[in-house]
C-alpha cells in the first residue's frame, strides 16, 4: 500500500529520492555484460532477482566502491553485510589493527579506500595512536558514522577549522574599499586544538549546513541534543559523541544496538545448517578411509559405488583420480 508521503510527491521526485534510476542503470549494465548467461532464463527473471537483491541488501557484495557509496541504501546495506560477515571477530574478543580491518572491508569491496578506514580508526584511537588495536564494536560504530556520513563530516571538519581560526563560516564577506585587507588566520596551536570551539556557534553552523546540503546528514534534533549538553568541544569529541549516540544508531537503522551486536539468530541458524552439511559430508569419507574394502581405494568397483552415493554427499568434481592398485 502506498504511503501518504509517496502520494504527495511528484513521480520524478520520488524516483530521485529513492535513487531508482541508479539501480535501473546498474541493472541494465549488468544485463548487457552478462547477456549470454541471462538469455538462458530470461530478462524478466533477471530484473526480478536483481531488485530482490536490492531489497535484501545483498546487491552490494563484492561490488566496486563507487557503487556501494552511490546511495544511502547501499551504504546501509554494506554496513549490515560487514557486521553480519565479521560479527564473530567481536564474539571471539579479537582486537585488530587498522590494516586488518581494512583487509576485512576489502573482502567485501576489493577497492575499498584505506583513507576512509583510517578516518574511522581516528575516531577510536585519535591521531597519536593509530597503530593500536581496536575492538570490533568500537571500530564498527565509528566506521558507521564515517562511512555513512562521509561528505557531511568532510564539511564539518572544514567548518571546525574555520571556527578555530576565528572565522565564522556563516558570515558572507563582501569586498569593499574599506575591507580590502583580510585578517590573517592565527596559527592553530595545541591549546586551541584541545580547547575546541563553542558548541552553540558550532551547532548554528551545522544547522545551516544540513539545510543547504543534499547528501545524508544526521537528524538535526540529535545533533542539537549532543551539542547542547556541552559548552565547548573538539572535532573528534563531536565524532565520538555521534558514534556512541543510541538514537543516531536507531535512526540510521543499519546496525543493532550495542547490546545485541553479537546476536544474529538468522545468521546463526544458517551457519548451523552449514556445519551440519559439512559434518554429513565428512563422515562417509572418514569411514571409507578406515574400513578395508570400502569403495575408497581398495575395490575396483569404486566408480559404481560412487554413483550410488547421494548427490549431497558426493565428492567435489576436482577429487583425486582413482586407479587400480597393483
Amino acid at each position: 500500500m502506498l504511503s501518504s508521503e509517496r502520494l504527495a510527491l511528484p513521480d520524478y521526485e520520488y524516483l530521485a529520492q529513492r535513487h531508482v534510476l541508479t539501480y535501473m542503470e546498474d541493472a541494465v549494465c549488468q544485463l548487457l555484460e552478462n547477456r549470454e548467461d541471462i538469455s538462458q532464463y530470461g530478462i524478466a527473471r533477471f530484473f526480478t532477482e536483481y531488485f530482490n537483491s536490492v531489497c535484501q541488501g545483498t546487491h552490494i557484495l563484492f561490488r566496486e566502491f563507487s557503487f556501494i557509496q552511490a546511495t544511502p541504501h547501499n551504504r546501509a546495506s554494506f554496513l549490515r553485510a560487514f557486521w553480519r560477515c565479521f560479527r564473530t571477530v567481536g564474539k571471539n574478543g579479537d582486537l585488530l589493527t587498522v590494516r586488518e580491518y581494512h583487509c576485512l572491508l576489502q573482502l567485501l569491496c576489493p577497492d575499498f579506500p584505506l583513507e576512509l578506514t583510517q578516518k574511522a580508526a581516528r575516531i577510536v584511537l585519535m591521531d597519536d595512536a593509530m597503530d593500536c588495536l581496536m575492538s570490533f564494536s568500537d571500530f564498527l560504530f565509528a566506521f558507521q558514522i564515517q562511512f555513512y556520513y562521509s561528505e557531511f563530516l568532510d564539511s564539518v571538519a572544514a567548518i571546525y577549522q574555520d571556527l578555530l581560526s576565528g572565522k565564522n563560516p556563516n558570515t558572507v564577506i563582501v569586498p569593499t574599499s574599506s575591507s580590502g585587507q583580510h585578517r590573517q588566520r592565527p596559527a592553530l596551536g595545541e591549546a586551541s586544538m584541545l580547547e575546541g570551539v563553542e558548541a552553540s556557534v558550532f551547532y548554528q553552523c551545522l544547522e545551516n549546513l544540513c539545510d543547504r546540503q543534499k547528501y545524508s546528514c544526521p537528524p538535526p534534533a540529535l545533533v542539537k541534543e549532543i551539542l547542547s549538553s556541552v559548552q565547548r568541544l573538539t572535532f573528534y569529541g563531536f565524532l565520538v559523541a555521534l558514534s556512541k549516540h543510541h538514537g543516531l544508531n536507531q535512526a540510521l537503522g543499519a546496525l543493532p544496538d550495542k547490546g545485541d551486536l553479537m546476536h544474529d539468530p538468522a545468521m546463526d541458524e544458517e551457519l548451523e545448517r552449514l556445519v551440519v552439511r559439512l559434518r554429513l559430508y565428512r563422515t562417509p569419507r572418514q569411514h571409507r578411509g578406515k574400513e578395508p574394502g570400502a569403495f575408497g581405494f581398495q575395490r575396483r568397483d569404486k566408480q559404481e559405488a560412487l554413483e550410488r552415493v547421494p548427490s549431497a554427499l558426493a565428492p567435489t568434481p576436482n577429487s583425486y583420480r582413482w586407479e587400480p592398485r597393483e
